[in-house]
Order: structure tokens, then C-alpha cells, then sequence
């Protein structure tokens, strides 16, 4: 087996990105402290043609270098925007009819790999920041939260981790 170079891989250019249909899933990400987070973010949001990122609170924002260094491009791919305060970022999708999910280990939560995105459907995610999680009045704002199953001795998984999870878990269902 050979590795396939950079130009057998048929990437698309970022104007062919940028008009290219995406899938109806927004990251929102909260409070995000670390830039190769924000960076690695962007770049899995280009792997699955997220329709857009929204950065809140002291979340970096592009151009910056130490986002630029995990994002390798994506952040001029992926649409983006930002929010001072996360639940205007909430009530920015909601009018945009999209159905919030914060991704957080909470009373009621709904196991990811028991939740089936419906393609009908438009969906946006809320990320929390590394130590503190989604904050509790945007938990609140949400339509329901998410739960990866964990099953070792650490109660949570790094945010750039779980935006991969996630963004996986919904392409499957949205890709179709």
C-alpha cells in the first residue's frame, strides 16, 4: 500500500469551500481558552463542511498565529463569527432555526451514540471552555445536552477531541 501525495488527495480550493454545500451543524464554541483548541476546531470543521463556527468570549479569533498553527489554513475556509456573550451566540441560531445542543455531562443528558440527528434538521453545538464546561446559563438556553459515554478514571476529554466526536457523530446522519 502507498501513501497518496498531496496532489492525489483532489482537495478543493477555498473559494470551491466556500461555495460547496454544507452540512447544517454550528459549532459554537464557549469560552474556549487554548488557540491550537480553536485552530484544531477549524480544521475538522473543514473536513466535514461545517456551515460555520461561532466564537464566544475570550475564544481567540482568527487571523492569529497560534490558531493558524493547528487550523493549517481552515480558518480561511470555514465561515466564523463572534460573540461577546454566548447566549447572544444562542439566540443568534435559534433565529436562525437551528436546534442547540450544549455537549455536557448534565441531569437529562442524552448519550451522543443514542442520539440520531435527523436530516431534516438544522443543528447547532455548543463547546465548552477546557475547565469549566458550557456555562450554566447556556446549558440553560439549550434545547437539551449531549453526553459522550466515558468509561475510564477522567470525567472529561479535551475540547478539541469532542468537537471530532461530535462533528462525526452528525456528519453520518447529515451527510445523507
Amino acid at each position: 500500500m502507498r501513501k497518496l501525495k498531496i496532489d492525489e488527495l483532489n482537495r478543493i480550493s477555498v473559494k470551491e469551500f466556500q461555495e460547496a454545500e454544507k452540512a447544517d451543524l454550528i459549532i459554537i464554541l464557549d469560552n474556549v481558552r487554548s488557540l491550537n483548541n480553536v485552530g484544531s476546531v477549524f480544521r475538522t470543521s473543514d473536513a466535514f463542511r461545517i456551515a460555520e463556527i461561532v466564537l464566544c468570549g475570550i475564544t481567540a479569533t482568527p487571523p492569529h498565529t497560534e490558531i493558524h498553527k493547528t487550523a493549517l489554513g481552515a480558518e480561511d475556509a470555514v465561515e466564523w463569527s463572534y460573540f461577546e456573550d454566548t447566549l447572544d451566540a444562542v439566540n443568534y441560531v435559534k433565529k436562525k432555526a437551528y436546534t442547540v445542543f450544549s455537549v455536557e455531562q448534565a441531569e437529562g443528558s442524552i448519550s451522543l451514540d443514542e442520539f440520531e440527528p435527523s436530516g431534516s434538521e438544522k443543528y447547532a453545538v455548543i463547546l465548552g471552555n477546557e475547565v469549566k464546561g458550557v456555562q450554566q446559563k447556556v446549558v440553560n438556553a439549550s434545547d437539551g445536552c449531549l453526553e459522550i459515554p466515558q468509561f475510564g478514571t477522567k470525567h472529561s476529554l479535551n475540547v478539541s477531541i469532542t468537537a471530532g466526536i461530535v462533528i462525526w457523530h452528525f456528519y453520518l446522519s447529515l451527510k445523507q
